[in-house]
């Protein structure tokens, strides 16, 4: 008996030892700003079409706003925007008396503004180094931390996009001991083409051709390397496109006067900060109009999670896909912000690795029960890099499917 007890015992330290040895992955997630899940049905994108058979394909959605920065840091950290304090690109937040917007504003870097934890920042509390490269957030000491390996955004020269393939390629080529096991890059396109001459443009078209091209040459670069084969490499976005008219337009001082407002702020959706005494006057001048959805703040639909934070506004307006709510003009092009269950702001989604199926597609469920969300990738993140993660609004069971 004791002689099995013995065996026993020795088998389980030979497998744990096993398990302890066993080389470890290494992740790449690149996000390219405004890459709308169909582009590569409209486009020539032949790498993408190629990792939906080699690897894991799924139309994913965006948190509400679907917009840059506040999607960027929801994929960071788990947290919807109305949770990571990023509630738009631009807002006011009335602790501090100060408006924040993505350019040209102090409170861009203070990190105050960011709530939650980055990965970056449970990653390295646990031991995992890091490398990012202009993700949101990822220049900014959030809980005193910055990634082991990162580029501020105004730092000169300002990387391109090869230039950021390069550093992509150099981190993971560093002796193991200095080798981050998380690499993140931002790509701020076809989100430009899109918002100029809107989603379906020769102009997108040609940028989206491009982009896919650059991917595969850092996917083939990536997998060059005596490690390659234990590299993950996904392909996200923070949210889609749709095309506008300057003839699509509500303008708010046809309905509303701007003496009864303190401020507002944003676009896609507005937060109007209201005088007292007004609340009702401005919600009841604008609850009809056409082509524009408004909800005091706490009636926002429980579906887009959005109207708890203090830097919303007291009542929220958001134009119906493809309108737009302003007091200036309209314009032409493209843009985003819109419900998140709005088709054109669902984004591509590739992923392929040792850690993923091949030739997956994942399901999507139409309506409020979706299945696949960008808050869901900070727990896939943190269960690759085998980290705990925070208490989040993602969780790792609705997507685990794409896993082996």
């Amino acid at each position: 008996m004791k002689k099995a007890f013995s065996f026993l015992f020795l088998a389980v330290l030979l497998f744990t030892a096993a398990c302890n040895s066993k080389e470890k992955n290494y992740t790449v997630i690149i996000s390219l700003d405004g890459n709308r899940w169909d582009y590569p049905d409209y486009y020539e994108m032949p790498f993408f079409d190629s990792l939906a058979t080699v690897g894991v394909s799924a139309r994913m959605e965006p948190s509400f706003p679907s917009s840059t920065f506040p999607n960027h840091y929801t994929m960071a950290t788990g947290l919807v925007p109305d949770h990571n304090g990023l509630v738009n690109n631009s807002f006011w937040n009335p602790e501090t008396g100060e408006g924040y917007a993505i350019r040209g504003s102090a409170a861009r870097f203070d990190p105050r503004y960011y709530l939650g934890e980055p990965i970056w920042v449970t990653a390295q509390k646990q031991g995992v180094m890091c490398g990012v490269i202009y993700w949101v957030g990822s220049d900014i000491p959030i809980k005193g931390t910055n990634p082991t390996y990162h580029r501020h955004w105004d730092e000169e020269p300002h990387w391109n996009f090869s230039e950021r393939c390069d550093e992509i390629v150099r981190l993971l080529s560093l002796p193991e001991e200095e080798r981050p096991r998380l690499v993140m890059g931002y790509f701020d396109e076809p989100d430009h083409q899109g918002h100029v001459y809107g989603p379906i443009a020769p102009e997108t078209k040609a940028m989206c051709e491009h982009l896919d091209s650059l991917m595969h040459s850092l996917y083939l670069r990536l997998k060059a390397l005596p490690h390659g084969d234990r590299i993950n490499f996904i392909l996200a976005g923070d949210h889609g496109m749709t095309e506008i008219s300057e003839n699509r337009f509500v303008r708010a001082t046809d309905y509303i006067s701007l003496d009864w407002l303190e401020r507002h702020v944003g676009s896609t959706p507005t937060s109007l900060w209201v005088k007292e005494g007004y609340l009702d006057t401005v919600y009841n001048s604008l609850k009809d109009v056409e082509h524009i959805r408004v909800w005091k703040k706490g009636e926002v639909p429980e579906y887009l999670n959005y109207g708890t934070s203090d830097r919303v506004g007291d009542i929220i307006v958001c134009p119906d896909l493809g309108w737009q709510f302003g007091f200036n003009n309209g314009r032409d092009g493209g843009t985003h912000g819109y419900d998140c269950k709005e088709t054109d702001m669902m984004v591509a989604f590739r992923a392929v690795g040792p850690d993923f199926k091949v030739n997956y597609q994942a399901p999507y469920t139409e309506g409020e029960q979706s299945s696949f969300r960008n808050t869901d990738l900070y727990p896939l993140l943190c269960h690759l890099l085998g980290v705990r993660p925070e208490p989040v609004d993602g969780k790792l069971l609705r997507i685990q499917k794409i896993l082996k």
